[in-house]
């Protein structure tokens, strides 16, 4: 009998022999402090083998970011503390003039107007954009016209606003739709600068007004002749002024323009490249009040019944007054809601992209579900789908009002010059009171501390909420 077979003390048991008929030898512990990789190699991980390689390639990087960004920060704050000339030390004075100084106080309500409403109607366009979108065959084509502004820098797009808020009708796009709207349901006066000559059988009536030198008498026609009106501005349906016949117990007349273009025109004669003064209103006044009016037609003619008999026929100042020119869109009240228009325009398909991109990715059996449930539209819009899109909405919120504190191209290009303080932000007080023609950097300084202080806010909830998601 073997030693196995006699179970000697080397005798190795069947149950820890290899199927191959070997006994398996067990493998040596190894201490728990022991470095990984076997007995003969270092316990150090691969960032820390590779500590100075990655200091030197993130060297350049640092040294940018602290020259381009550290050092401005601190710089400025150091700065903010000086005075104009930069010799004196100014304590908080420069910080005290922020919010004593009525241009710069201004600059402050309109940051505050821009924050709030800016990003909000360009992100609330942009969901409803993107919601809608879907439901249509063209929403592709929608959505690059709606996005296609996001091409054009925000100079070009002050200059192309510029042009579109311009006051001139026949310029601005904005006060040609505006006038187009208003003459469609009030006529505006067709003659603003007609007037008579002192050959005329008109005199000043008063208030803009102008009458007759006499008063007039049934059966001997009137003639009521203007100058002043650029034959380019007469209506272009206005005919030949033509002589008014006699009308029994009736006041007739003509009234047109007395001017016949290229020159060899008669005073007080109707010529025949003149042209009656279409529309145009005429009242007969007798002590004072009104007793018959009428308006001329197409070749200035114009009849009055007999009441207007010995009465002084007068052209009221209605007549001439002023067209309607629009609206002021760069004025005091509405430079800052127009200039918030452009940026509307800008950014309204940015936050449409980033919000379809977000409702691309909703699970659809929840808004179905929802739909089969009884829910209508809106309520499976305002209680599924704008609550799952929060997290996409507070990104181009937050996007957005991070921009919006830097607006100074659309500003300066729109609304240039120091007649709009009205639309000042802070961005361009800090460059007048930094670069400006009376420079003062001790103001710039403090302006560019407390823009810093308003956006760290913005920064601290979107890297906080960056790293929320990141931890999902």
């Amino acid at each position: 009998m073997t030693t196995a077979a006699a179970g000697g003390a080397d005798a190795v048991p069947p149950a820890d022999k290899h199927p191959s008929g070997q006994p398996s030898v067990p493998a040596p512990r190894m201490p728990a402090d022991a470095p990984a990789g076997g007995p003969g190699r270092s316990r150090r991980s691969v960032t820390g083998t590779r500590r100075v390689i990655a200091a030197l390639f993130l060297a350049p990087a640092l040294v940018l970011l602290g020259a381009l960004v550290v050092y401005p920060i601190v710089y400025s704050v150091y700065r903010s503390f000086f005075d104009q000339s930069g010799t004196g030390f100014a304590g908080l004075d420069n910080y005290k003039a922020l919010f004593t100084d009525d241009t710069i106080r201004t600059a402050v309500k309109n940051n505050a107007i821009w924050v709030v409403f800016a990003p909000t109607v360009s992100t609330v366009l942009g969901l409803i954009f993107a919601v809608l979108t879907e439901r249509i065959r063209w929403g592709t084509a929608f959505k690059l016209i709606v996005f296609m502004p996001m091409a054009i820098s925000m100079l070009a797009a002050g200059i192309i606003f510029r042009l579109v808020y311009d006051a001139a009708p026949e310029r601005g796009v904005a006060n040609a739709v505006w006038v187009g709207v208003h003459d469609t349901f009030a006529e505006s006066a067709g003659y603003p600068k007609a007037h008579p000559l002192p050959v005329h059988p008109l005199k000043a009536g008063g208030g803009g007004s102008f009458v007759t030198k006499a008063p007039v008498r049934a059966g001997q026609p009137v003639q009521l002749p203007l100058v002043g009106v650029a034959p380019a501005k007469m209506p272009t349906d206005a005919k030949p002024a033509k002589a008014a016949a006699a009308g029994a117990g009736k006041i007739t007349g003509t009234a047109w323009l007395d001017f016949t273009r290229g020159g060899g025109g008669r005073p007080n004669v109707i010529d025949a490249k003149e042209l009656g003064l279409k529309g145009i209103e005429v009242e007969a006044v007798k002590d004072g009040k009104v007793v018959a009016s009428t308006t001329a037609a197409a070749d200035g003619t114009f009849t009055l019944p007999a009441s207007a008999d010995g009465a002084e026929l007068r052209l009221p100042a209605s007549n001439f007054k002023e067209p309607y020119n629009g609206v002021e869109w760069l004025g005091p009240t509405l430079v800052t809601p127009g200039i918030i228009g452009s940026y509307v325009w800008m950014w309204a398909g940015f936050a449409m992209v980033l919000i379809a991109a977000g409702l691309a990715g909703l699970p659809r059996e929840l808004l179905e579900a929802a739909r089969v449930d009884g829910a209508n539209e809106w309520q499976v819009f305002r209680r599924i789908t704008v609550p799952m899109l929060a997290p996409v909405l507070a990104v181009v919120l937050v996007t957005l009002m991070i921009n919006v504190l830097k607006i100074f191209d659309l500003v300066f290009i729109i609304a240039p010059g120091s007649s709009q303080d009205d639309a000042n932000v802070l961005a361009l007080q800090l460059y007048r009171s930094s670069f400006g023609t009376d420079a003062d950097l001790g103001i710039g300084s403090a302006i560019a501390v407390l823009l810093l202080l308003l956006v760290l806010p913005v920064m601290y909830f979107n890297v906080r909420r960056i790293r929320k998601e990141g931890r999902r």
